[in-house]
């Protein structure tokens, strides 16, 4: 099924409420992150969002107008990659695969996984917030930009990948830092505002269309560490050189077959490398609804970076031509 898009500008408010798809109720993730046991977690995240990033804050007001649902619900669900990345079974759900490659252009590409039910109700979300550059977002429904893939009028690529931290008390959701992150007009903004917070684990795929650099950037649990990538990389949502996640993170089956298997086929092509479903273990891009991880391949993404913009295009099917194409920043 066809990838979706939606264009919106205004508010952070107003741009809540264009963002609703469908209600999650229904969803064992949801029923999960909502329960009373985690109030404490949530209520904490609460108050730093509410203090420290009210523009996001307001946005997450909006999608829950949109939504009909409560605030606490929605923020709630903002909060499960925090929540959940220690409590088995969640923990073995959520992973994706980035490759980046330096160069010119230098090329970011990334196989965005998630809940096989989700096929065809996530969209591409073109948004201009007011003070802030336009930016074009893989969007889950029921969720704020900023935690998948995305390419910014500033020049920024962005793509994302989980990390499952142990023992990580947060005080910030890692989806609220991400989604901050697309406001940010340079790639050193970016990696100073993730070293001023606590939260869950991500990897961070950036690219700066203006330098052509790349780093690999890992943060959570009050530590962060940002390598400038040099050679080509792949990431496959565990942690390869946080400092201390290397000690305390959880790694399941798929993310050390897709990691194995991406680094043997680096010297490739970025996006065959996200096609492969031949190598040894569990592949690459996942297309069987009895994943262990519970998780398939919604979409991928290649960006090049390269004349101070981003060049993106955006496949169901890497077999295929792209659904979704364009060009932002520059």
């Amino acid at each position: 099924m066809t990838l979706g898009q939606l264009k919106a500008q205004g508010t952070p408010r107003e741009i809540g409420r264009a963002a609703v798809l469908t209600h999650l109720r229904g969803n064992p993730f949801w029923r999960e992150v909502v329960d009373p046991v985690h109030a404490g977690r949530r209520a904490r995240m609460a108050e730093t969002v509410r203090n420290c990033f009210p523009a996001i804050w307001a946005e997450i007001e909006g999608l829950a107008e949109g939504l009909d649902l409560s605030f606490a619900e929605v923020f709630s669900w903002q909060c499960r990659g925090d929540i959940l990345a220690a409590l088995p079974p969640f923990a073995e759900a959520e992973g994706c695969t980035s490759v980046l490659r330096p160069g010119t252009p230098a090329v970011m590409a990334h196989n965005e996984d998630g809940y096989p039910s989700l096929r065809g109700q996530c969209f591409l979300a073109d948004l201009a917030p007011e003070g802030a550059p336009r930016f074009v977002s893989f969007c889950y429904p029921g969720s704020i930009p900023g935690h998948t893939f995305a390419m910014t009028d500033a020049g920024l690529g962005m793509t994302v990948n989980n990390i499952r931290l142990q023992g990580v008390e947060p005080a910030v959701p890692r989806m609220v830092l991400g989604r901050a992150m697309l406001a940010c007009a340079t790639a050193a903004d970016a990696v100073a505002l993730l070293e001023s917070a606590n939260s869950g684990g991500f990897h961070i795929g950036l690219g700066e269309a203006a330098s052509g650099r790349l780093w690999s950037v890992e943060y959570g649990g009050g530590a962060l560490s940002a390598q400038e990538v040099t050679a080509p990389f792949a990431h496959a949502n565990h942690a390869l050189h946080h400092p201390g996640g290397l000690a305390s993170q959880y790694i399941t089956r798929s993310s050390a077959d897709r990691q194995a298997r991406a680094e043997a086929l680096l010297a490739g092509d970025p996006l065959a490398v996200l096609a492969d479903a031949a190598g040894p273990g569990l592949p690459i891009r996942r297309s069987d609804p009895r994943d262990p991880d519970e998780e398939n391949t919604l979409a991928t993404v290649v960006m090049r970076l390269d004349g101070g913009g981003i060049d993106w295009r955006v496949y169901d099917d890497p077999a295929q031509p792209p659904t979704h194409a364009g060009w932002i920043g520059g």
